[in-house]
C-alpha cells in the first residue's frame, strides 16, 4: 500500500522551498528521496531548497550535482547525500559511488533515479516533478512506512 499517492501544485519558488522545508523536518538518515521528472521539472531546485533547509542555511552554497555525481552536505543528525546520476552508464556505478553505504546511513537524494535499476531502496519515497503552465507540480508516493511522517509534509 502507498502512503501518499498526492500531487501537489507549486506555483512559485517559495511553494517549493515551503515543501522541502516541510520534508527537511520529518527525513532522517537512512531515509532516500527518488527525484524523478524531465530536465526542467524542477528536481534540482526542490532538492537545493530541502538541502539548504535541513542545514538550516539559506545561503548555503549547494551545487549542482551534474558533473560530480555526488554533492555531500554534513550535518550533526546525519549527511546528506545530493546525486544526479544523469550520466550514469550502468547501475553498478552506483556501488564506485559509495551509494549502496550512504542509502544506509544518509539522507540522499536521487535525481534520475531510472539510473538505478533494479537497485532502488525498496522504502525509498518518490517525488515525481513535471512542469506546466503556472509553476510545477510534485506527485508523492511511497510505502506505508511513510503514512505517519508525511501527514504534514502533504498537508
Amino acid at each position: 500500500m502507498n502512503a501518499a499517492d498526492e500531487t501537489i501544485f507549486l506555483p512559485t519558488e517559495a511553494d517549493t522551498q515551503a515543501l522541502a522545508a516541510r520534508l527537511a523536518e520529518v527525513l532522517h538518515p537512512g531515509d532516500v528521496i527518488l527525484l524523478s521528472g524531465p530536465i526542467g521539472a524542477g528536481k534540482s531546485a526542490l532538492a537545493r531548497a530541502l538541502i539548504r533547509a535541513r542545514l538550516n542555511n539559506p545561503n548555503e552554497d549547494v551545487p549542482s550535482p551534474t558533473f560530480t555525481l555526488v554533492q555531500t552536505y554534513e550535518h550533526p543528525s546525519g549527511d546528506i547525500w545530493h546525486c544526479d546520476l544523469y550520466r550514469l552508464g550502468h547501475p553498478d556505478e552506483v556501488f564506485e559511488l559509495g551509494l549502496d553505504d550512504a542509502f544506509d546511513t544518509a539522507i540522499c537524494l536521487i535525481e534520475w533515479p531510472d539510473r538505478l535499476g533494479s537497485l532502488q531502496p525498496k522504502g525509498a519515497l518518490t517525488i515525481e516533478m513535471a512542469a506546466g503552465d503556472g509553476g510545477h507540480s510534485a506527485r508523492v508516493s511511497g510505502p506505508e512506512a511513510w503514512q505517519s511522517r508525511l501527514g504534514a509534509v502533504l498537508a
